[in-house]
């Protein structure tokens, strides 16, 4: 057996792929090939229970519990495999509904005992094959796909393949650059560039989020420490904005991390703009709230991404220490053309200011959006208009063109 470095666990003919009595810690899915699946008996010989195929799983119940394999698996031929590892499904299934959690497990424990029958007591004949329902069920929706991209994604952070695009936040009356946004983008070796709605909800789902998190916000400080060093013209009061998911944002050590990154890079706590949606304060609400607190009172600051989009609530504004808003884009975009988009643009803005709360629109192309913008008294804008995401050695050229 080798392992490749897509995705994938290669397995050559006749190798065993998992062994009766062992204590297993994954499961496979079966990309290509075909593999038998067999018990040794006492005296040596071997009973064929089934093959299985491209597209059916193996070995789930060690995803579950502790027991050991009641059975080997060898591959009949070169296969390709995407393992599931324990850790891995139990981060999806504890995010998931706990009614859906419970019943998984039943299901799948009933599913042991009812394979043992129809497979080694012969009792098939009265039930569709297991290989043919399995093939129905894997390939009647894209956890195939996602789990092949949750993959991939390990081995992104594992390779280097993740990098941070910045786009720059402007004030909206001097144009002065007062800071950057961190975007992660994924140069995937085959695909090239991956869309980030594409991945970043993978990783969210599978738990790798936070070993991508811990890197951007890492890197995001120390590329405003050099590009604060090679940019006579910057502002040292700028801030690096990092976008969190809830996930970050729950785990028990997420601030002692944030603080152990500003010591590092000398990046002061101010600098750092913790970045995030309206939709992750629905997410736990208390214990998100005493994070925030938290991290209010070590001195880093707090964001809401695309305001208006998700569970807007005036009571959260001033529930949650927030001291910045974005606009959204989509009520930006609507000001020159609707005007109760632009009282809406004009209610936040002004509610905002009546909290202390700074502004930043998003998404500027166009002039006449500016103007508005400018009119309604918004403080800062982003968007394609000034520039778009650069990485880091174009944004340093950015800041040189922009301050002459």
């Amino acid at each position: 057996m080798t392992e490749i470095k897509t995705s994938h666990t290669l397995f050559n003919n006749n190798d065993i792929i998992m062994e009766q009595g062992s204590i297993g810690d994954c499961a496979y899915i079966i990309e290509t090939g075909e593999v038998e699946i067999f018990i040794g008996h006492p005296d040596g010989s071997e009973q064929k229970i089934a093959t299985r195929g491209k597209g059916t799983i193996i070995g789930e119940m060690a995803l579950i519990d502790q027991k050991r394999r009641t059975a080997s698996v060898r591959a009949l031929m070169e296969c390709k495999l995407i393992k599931i590892t324990k850790d891995e499904f139990q981060q999806r299934l504890s995010g998931s509904d706990p009614i859906v959690e419970m019943i998984t497990k039943v299901i799948l424990n009933r599913y042991r005992d009812t394979i043992s029958r129809i497979e080694v007591f012969g009792e098939g004949t009265i039930y569709p094959p297991a290989e043919e329902t399995e093939k129905q069920l894997t390939q009647s929706g894209k956890a195939v796909e996602h789990l092949k991209t949750a993959s991939e994604f390990k081995h992104a952070i594992k390779n280097n393949e993740l990098v941070l695009y910045y786009q720059p936040i402007l004030d909206l009356r001097t144009k002065e650059i007062k800071g950057f946004e961190a975007l992660m983008r994924w140069n995937h070796p085959e695909k090239g560039f991956m869309p980030p709605n594409l991945f970043i909800p993978i990783a969210e789902d599978s738990g790798l989020i936070l070993k991508a998190t811990d890197w951007a916000i890492e890197e995001a400080c120390l590329a405003l420490k050099r590009i604060q060093g090679q940019s006579a013209g910057l502002s040292q009061d700028c801030f690096m904005s990092v976008n969190f998911t809830a996930i970050d944002m729950l785990q028990p050590d997420f601030l002692s991390k944030l603080l152990a990154v500003s010591e590092k890079t000398g990046i002061a706590p101010s600098s750092i703009k913790i970045e995030m949606t309206e939709r992750l304060l629905m997410n736990n609400p208390e214990k998100v709230k005493n994070m925030l607190i938290d991290c209010r009172e070590n001195g880093f600051q707090i964001a809401i991404d695309d305001f208006g989009t998700g569970y807007s609530s005036l009571s959260y504004l001033h529930h949650y220490p927030i001291n910045s808003l974005k606009i959204d884009r989509s009520f930006v975009v609507q000001m020159n053309k609707d005007p109760s988009a632009y009282n809406l643009v004009k209610g936040i803005i002004n509610l905002a200011k009546s909290l202390n709360m700074s502004l930043i629109a998003e998404g500027i192309e166009e002039d006449h959006e500016e103007d508005l913008l400018l009119k309604c008294d918004c403080e800062m804008a982003q968007g394609y208009k000034y520039s778009r995401p650069l990485p880091e050695s174009q944004l340093i050229e950015f800041i040189k063109s922009h301050s002459n």
